[in-house]
């Protein structure tokens, strides 16, 4: 956590404005919202998404109210989606508390959800710009068709790197674009000094999601992810597409067959994780997250070396090591 401290003194009172703005546009005359709001945003997470709507802002010409406002909607659709992503998988807990569609219902949950993508549109209609406005709106289509595809991947057993990636694309890289892409037109940046930076988050969004799936192959206490839940979703990352695509592996066959079942059991699970870790699955998968560190790195030299290029790339780095 030390690097991403470190940057938060960069845009600390910045990022604590961006906060209020949310807490504000997330009031309502209803007490019952309010008090599932009030509890929902005691636990923050990382904020990385806002942090880098506030890093681009600075880095395209300085932090104004409307970058805070562009950042604090982008906040709240991020927050929409893992409310509804909760709903979805059935989680009991995010962030170390209890998820509102187990203390309350999914019924609950989903009317929460909601209320978060319509004050996410309304605040950033504040912005005045409708380029900003648009992106929230695709970017709620993509997070959207990212999950459906990947619902689909596994009903169908379609299991591709090349698939893997179109997923990670619109589920998660594409959030880490358009909190670039905000911040900077909230600063003022025309749309063709956005592209490498744009190009940075996708980057940066992929390594996200490909690092957040390899803490499925290991049980961590400090994850706190059991191992295998991705795959007894029937999600298939990463580590375990690389090991399937090596044909001369023996045991290729049986693991296939193990995937194609309906139901996994334990024993299953437990199969599939170590035949992809003694494939190289893991190191596969680190090489790829480092070669999308270096291209993303070679994306920033546009704007040169300062202490906004030299945050995104301590990002980069930080989002490689850490262990949640």
């Amino acid at each position: 956590m030390e690097k991403l401290d470190n940057i938060k003194l960069l845009i600390g009172e910045e990022l604590n404005q961006l906060n209020k703005v949310i807490e504000e546009t997330l009031k309502s005359d209803n007490e019952l919202m309010n008090s599932i709001v009030s509890q929902y945003l005691k636990t923050k997470g990382k904020q990385l998404r806002p942090i880098l709507a506030l890093l681009s802002g600075k880095l395209m010409g300085g932090i104004n109210p409307h970058v805070i406002t562009a950042g604090a909607a982008i906040e709240i659709l991020h927050n929409a989606s893992l409310i509804h992503d909760d709903v979805i998988d059935q989680s009991k807990q995010r962030r170390g508390a209890s998820t509102i569609n187990h203390v309350w219902s999914n019924h609950v949950a989903v009317l929460v959800g909601d209320f978060f993508v319509s004050k996410a549109l309304v605040c950033s209609m504040s912005c005045n710009n409708s380029d900003i406005l648009g992106v929230l709106a695709n970017l709620g289509a993509n997070l959207s068709l990212g999950e459906i595809d990947q619902f689909d991947m596994a009903r169908s057993r379609n299991i591709s790197e090349e698939s893997y990636f179109n997923i990670i694309e619109q589920k998660t890289a594409a959030l880490f674009t358009s909190c670039v892409e905000v911040g900077a037109l909230a600063a003022g940046a025309q749309k063709e000094q956005i592209d490498p930076l744009k190009e940075f988050a996708r980057l940066l969004g992929l390594c996200f999601q490909i690092k957040d799936d390899t803490f499925d192959y290991f049980h961590d206490p400090i994850v706190g992810k059991p191992t295998g839940n991705d795959l007894r979703e029937g999600k298939v990352t990463l580590p375990l597409i690389y090991a399937l695509s090596l044909t001369d592996r023996p045991e290729r066959d049986v693991m296939i067959e193990i995937l194609n079942k309906s139901t996994y059991e334990d024993s299953d699970i437990d199969c599939l994780v170590e035949w992809a870790k003694d494939c190289g699955g893991i190191d596969y998968a680190y090489d790829k997250m480092r070669d999308l560190c270096q291209q993303g790195e070679s994306q920033l030299d546009t704007y040169g070396d300062n202490e906004c290029t030299q945050a995104l790339k301590s990002i980069f780095h930080y989002i490689i090591e850490r262990n949640k």
